[in-house]
């Protein structure tokens, strides 16, 4: 049996780094990260559709898909939501340069050849225990479309996020056979 590895990646990731990951690896990621859901995803599609400025950088962004809720000016949960949903909208966004996404479940056969096409990569988090993910979240700041509360896009300062490689950039992945 091939041994897991853990790896500790520092965000932006490089080309070389995604390279070096395989399906099945584990990660321990720190630096910034960008949460979205549908409606933040369908007012970014819609300003990319209209050649308008972005609120983010996407060049070498990660989006994690999740609407974080808070107490006490801190980040109570941010656990990830199913990726499945967001595949219509993963091709224009890696066009603008993202290299990742965050979430839960199996992706589309669509979504796992446009992250293969663009050498990207999807990890998976841990489901069901949201508030135990807040732990890694070090800080935060609202960085586009505050009228969408919890669904806004914020960036999050992470240490140590725990990962799963899902697809990696050669298009393997863990819910098929490998």
């Amino acid at each position: 049996m091939k041994k897991i590895r853990t790896i500790k990646l520092k965000t932006p990731l490089t080309d070389k780094e995604i390279r070096l990951l395989k399906a099945k690896d584990r990660v321990e990621l720190s630096g910034s990260i960008y949460t979205a859901r549908d409606r933040a995803h369908k007012k970014l599609i819609n300003l990319i559709k209209k050649n308008k400025k972005l609120p983010l950088k996407l060049k070498d962004a990660i989006i994690y898909y999740c609407g974080p809720t808070f107490c006490k000016g801190k980040i109570g949960a941010c656990g990830p939501t199913t990726s499945l949903r967001m595949d219509s909208f993963i091709e224009p966004l890696m066009q603008k340069g993202l290299k990742a996404t965050i979430g839960k479940g199996k992706r589309s056969p669509f979504a796992r050849n446009t992250i293969k096409k663009y050498k990207g990569i999807y990890f998976v988090t841990y489901a069901g225990c949201a508030a135990y993910l807040s732990n890694f979240v070090k800080d935060y700041k609202i960085c586009a479309f505050p009228e969408l509360n919890a669904e806004a896009i914020y960036e999050l300062k992470v240490e140590n996020f725990p990962l799963i490689i899902a697809i990696d950039s050669y298009g393997k992945d863990i819910y098929s056979r490998l």
